[in-house]
Order: C-alpha cells, then structure tokens, then sequence
C-alpha cells in the first residue's frame, strides 16, 4: 500500500508556483508548469511514494465563482495545484463552449438547450455560481480555455455531446497540447488512439474485466490514468496494485459520495482515507477544502 505524508511543507513538492495571466487575475498561482506530451506522461506515471493529485470537478464549485469557467479555475490554483475536468459542448453553429448540462437554467440567466443557441447567442448570457447567483462571468470556449491553461494546468475533457472527429479536429490544431481525454471503455480509448498515439487518457478501470479490455486493445499504460470509481473500499487494493504495477495513477471523485456530506470534518476525513487506501488521485467538487484536508494531516 502507497505511504503518504501529508506534511505542508511536502505536500506537491514536485509543482511549481508560478504566476496567473494578468489578463484574468494578479494573484499568484500554483501552477503545473507541463510544457509538452513527454512531461504529461512523466506527470501522470505512478512511482512509490507520489504526493497525493487534486482533480477539480468541472474546475471547483465555490460561492461566487461558476462551474467550467476560467475564474473558477484560477480561483483554485491561488489555494493549491491541481488539474481540471471539464465539459465540452456544442453550440448551434459548431462552436465548442464549457457546459456540464445540456440545458442552461442551472448554471446560467438562459433557459432552453445549449445546442440551440448559437456562440454569439450565448455570449450575451451570464453564469451562476454553485448557490444559484447569477455572476459577471461569460460561458468560455473550449479554445479560450485551452489558450488560458497552457503554462498553468492540465485539462481533462468529459464525454459530452461533441463529435469526437470534431475534438481532435481542435486539439490537433491546438499548440496547447497538455490536455487529457475522458474515455468511458477500451472502444472510446481505441478510436482516440487510432487518430493520435499520443493522447493522454483518464480512462474509467472499474474493473479487472475493464483492465484486460484496454490491455488486449493495446492501448499504452504510460497514456492513462485510472479512473476507479467514487467510493474507498477494501476490494480497491488488488485493482489499485495491478495498475500500480503498470505504473497507472488511480483516481477516485469524490463528487458524487464525500462532497456531498454535510460536515466539512467528515468530508476532510474521507478525503484522506482515499490516499491512506491506495488512489493518487481525487477528484472533487471542493479542491480547496480538500487541500486544506490534506495540509491538516500529519
């Protein structure tokens, strides 16, 4: 079983603080400063003794600051590292924007389906923070976010309604190249393989099945993550130790089981059970209260 010490001055030792873009914040930020395939690799490969990742679900949800938006994410790089699951999403006219839902009344002042807006449509709209206030900050395009992160994190792109010809159309032509996909099986992975070698995967391995699945389709270990499921259990440790093996980071989200609890303390204590078990990686809705977790270990 992976060791752990959550000491502060330990804790992401091998990141590096850099500064925000002025075009959006200041602050100084913690950045992951990943310049191209070879280091996402390197980043991402499981070794003894890895400090513990933060993933921040749709970027962090946080009062006054909206899901899937580039505020939202600097917001969380001022407080600790961490690397973004977000949602791409088809306008009308083939733009690609960040939105989870497929309709608009949760996150923004709009109402109706996202693909039946236009991009110049929805630019006029504004996004609502976690509480439902309604901000200043405007729906971001996938490239707007891609041209942000470069420098300062890594993007991990969810299956949402946008053809996949169309993705690696745009991350093809893309410079930004630090940015990761999404795969729900060994198919998904395969297709995305065939048109790039190189695209790095946050892969769901659930199971052992699912691990034989992505082997026998000759998909890369060194181009996955593993992402294994939402809750800490036991029955974690022998799939943990096998993609161990294969030098694969594993992830469990928090966000549908540990985020949803009431009480920060008993949040804080499972998101460091998920690390004590065996994972690398945890994925939440709240970053900055997992980071706060973790410091306050010893």
């Amino acid at each position: 079983m992976l060791k752990i010490n959550f000491k502060p001055a330990a804790l992401f030792v091998l990141l590096v603080i850099g500064a925000a873009s002025p075009a959006y914040s200041q602050h100084k930020i913690h950045a992951l400063k990943i310049r191209d395939l070879r280091e996402l690799r390197l980043f991402f490969k499981y070794k003894e003794q890895n400090q513990p990742l933060i993933s921040g679900h749709r970027g962090g949800m946080v009062k006054g600051y909206p899901e899937n938006c580039i505020a939202t994410f600097e917001n969380t790089l001022r407080y600790t590292p961490a690397f973004f699951e977000i949602d791409p999403r088809l306008t009308k006219d083939s733009v690609v924007v960040l939105m989870h839902d497929e309709t608009l009344e949760r996150t923004t002042n709009g109402r109706g389906k996202v693909s039946d807006y236009t991009y110049a449509e929805l630019k006029k709209l504004r996004l609502k923070d976690v509480e439902g206030n309604v901000t200043t900050y405007k729906i971001p395009t996938l490239k707007e976010v891609m041209d942000w992160s470069a420098g300062k994190t890594v993007l991990n792109l969810d299956r949402k309604d946008v053809p996949p010809s169309l993705q690696e159309r745009i991350l093809k032509d893309h410079p930004n190249k630090v940015v990761m996909i999404t795969v729900h099986n060994a198919n998904q992975a395969k297709y995305y393989y065939a048109q790039n070698p190189d695209r790095m995967f946050s892969a769901f391995v659930k199971t052992k099945k699912a691990l034989l699945e992505y082997e026998t389709a000759g998909i890369p270990w060194e181009s996955m993550i593993a992402y294994i499921g939402s809750v800490n259990k036991p029955e974690n440790k022998e799939l943990i130790d096998l993609l161990h093996a294969r030098g694969v980071k594993c992830m469990i989200s928090a966000a549908p089981t540990y985020d949803k609890l009431k009480s920060k303390e008993e949040r804080a204590a499972h998101y460091r059970d998920t690390f004590k078990q065996g994972a690398d990686i945890l994925e939440s809705d709240l970053p900055i209260e997992v980071a706060e977790a973790l410091k306050g270990s010893s």
